[in-house]
């Protein structure tokens, strides 16, 4: 029966993190035919709303839910059952009043909001964005209820359709703007609309599942509300808060960065755009992330404080070959973004503008990646709170950066207060991970000459390929010539990399066994064995 529920919870946590992939390429993909189509001032636009309404998705997603399962566990526990009268109207009413309060705040405060940015005309846009606290009671309830149970579909299919639906209306407006049926600044308001539509096809999934597996009792559960406000007040926010390190990033921006920047001497319009430009960095960070973190993260949910305790051995080759794997991931993936990054900016974004700016953002693809993967560890030991406070430093470093930095370094220095903040965040989160598994011993593991002849290699390889095929001529350098270049290298210098370091011996054969098409890296990586 244990082990039953044990793979349960193992397989429906792979549905999760897969369900959570998707919809994270959906978000960073879908803002680049965004920026194409209403330019860096519609980006900039959508940049200003979009932190509010990400705090909806995390909220709902991972915050709420988090508490709610936690609490039908203990339920469980007890041999209780959660009842209509005694646990979904009480947490419903507790939700409603907390999302009633953020949507009445933001709603008749929403100039303020907008003065203190630095852009009157986002008033419209910080009202409607809103109106999408008010599904956050509904959606997050259910899913917490049904991942509490171990049944993790709804929520997987939930997260994919609310992406799918939120990812079509912001297109859709997008195309509408770039055809002057409406006003720019309207792709706020669409921005706004698509994430309560997205959160109504949420609910619309979750109810279909409620109604069909009736997981609740008409017997009634009496519970202290005392127990109900701790839990979701408490356990619920910082569970959210964890979810948010990019997240709180691009809120500091948004409320720091334009008034900054016109204290360097920009214009309000100057300024805008230069906040548009800077934030195609997004994107591509959050792309470079999921594959740094992706599969340690895929990892994460089978660690526990029990394991640890029963076989700290295995426990602590498990963990440090998940950060092994995310550690070289994330320095490929960043040096190899830094070297093609003026060719993907002109694919992506039509021009090279802000390249440096950039390129130096890109570092944060590294510490971001390290930093999220150390804190899901954290997370999995109980240590949820220490690593809720680490994001909230981030933050407090990042506003403080923004401010110092930017007035004399314009959008330079918000690159600049970006990889100071994770910076700050990734030394945080290893020392801590350090203290607490004191025998990883991460960085003595780590095959530096096989990373650095891997780096190089690639390096080496990138430049002589924008020398023979960029150099071509002037005709070839279009969107769609430029597609196939970036493509091509890409990919060819992930499998340099990659080769090098099997070759170099920085995995042991029993670490490759983890991962996909295993039985092809053992070959290459034993391919060494047999010509030395």
């Amino acid at each position: 029966m244990v082990e039953n529920e044990s793979n349960r919870l193992v397989k429906g946590a792979l549905l999760l993190t897969f369900a959570g992939l998707i919809s994270k390429i959906l978000s960073a993909g879908y803002r680049i035919p965004l920026q194409n189509l209403t330019g860096d001032i519609g980006f900039y636009i959508y940049q200003q709303i979009y932190p509010i309404l990400g705090m909806v998705v995390i909220l709902s997603l991972y915050g709420f839910p988090s508490a709610i399962s936690k609490m039908i566990v203990d339920l469980d526990e007890n041999g209780k059952k959660p009842s209509l009268t005694g646990f979904y109207l009480p947490i419903f009413s507790i939700l409603s009043v907390i999302n009633g309060m953020i949507f009445l705040f933001l709603f008749f405060n929403a100039e303020l909001v907008a003065n203190w940015v630095g852009d009157e005309s986002l008033t419209e846009s910080y009202q409607a964005a809103a109106f999408a606290f008010l599904l956050v009671p509904f959606t997050s309830l259910l899913r917490g209820v049904f991942q509490g149970n171990y049944y993790m579909k709804p929520t997987a299919f939930s997260q994919v359709g609310e992406q799918f639906v939120r990812v079509f209306i912001i297109i859709a407006a997008a195309i509408a703007v770039s055809a002057q049926v409406v006003k720019l600044y309207s792709i706020g308001q669409f921005a706004a609309i698509a994430s309560i539509a997205g959160g109504g096809m949420a609910l619309v999934i979750l109810v279909y599942y409620f109604v069909r597996n009736k997981p609740y009792s008409v017997d009634h559960t009496d519970i202290p509300i005392h127990y109900y406000l701790k839990q979701i007040i408490v356990f619920g926010i910082v569970a959210a808060l964890n979810h948010m390190t990019l997240l709180v990033i691009q809120f500091a921006d948004a409320f720091t960065l334009i008034p900054s920047l016109m204290e360097f001497g920009l214009t309000q319009m100057e300024a805008m755009e230069a906040k548009g430009i800077f934030d195609r960095g997004q994107p591509l960070i959050q792309i470079g992330t999921v594959l740094g973190s992706s599969f340690a993260l895929a990892l994460i949910p089978s660690i526990s404080k029990q394991k640890l305790e029963e076989d700290p051995i295995t426990f602590h080759h498990y963990i440090r070959s998940a950060l092994m794997f995310s550690f070289y991931l994330a320095v490929g993936a960043t040096i190899g973004l830094i070297a093609i990054f003026p060719e993907t900016n002109r694919l992506l974004f039509e021009n090279n503008q802000g390249t440096f700016d950039l390129q130096i953002l890109v570092l944060s693809i590294f510490l971001c990646s390290i930093a999220i993967t150390a804190s899901s560890i954290l997370q999995g030991l109980g240590f949820i709170k220490r690593t809720a406070g680490f994001v909230l430093g981030a933050l407090f470093v990042k506003w403080i950066a923004n401010q110092l930095f930017v007035p004399w370094w314009g959008v330079t220095g918000s690159a600049i207060a970006t990889v100071l903040s994770l910076l700050v965040l990734f030394i945080f989160a290893m020392f801590e991970l350090k203290r607490k598994l004191p025998d990883l011993n991460l960085f003595k593991q780590i095959k530096w000459r096989a990373l650095l002849v891997a780096s190089l290699s690639m390096i080496a390889y990138l430049l002589l390929m924008e020398y023979l095929l960029l150099g071509l001529g002037d005709n070839l350098g279009s969107r769609l010539y430029l597609l196939g270049y970036v493509l091509f290298v890409a990919s060819t210098g992930a499998c340099i990399f990659l080769v090098c370091l099997l070759r170099g011996g920085a995995f042991s054969e029993e670490q490759l066994k983890m991962l996909p098409f295993s039985a092809i890296l053992v070959r290459i990586h034993k391919g060494r064995k047999i010509n030395e």
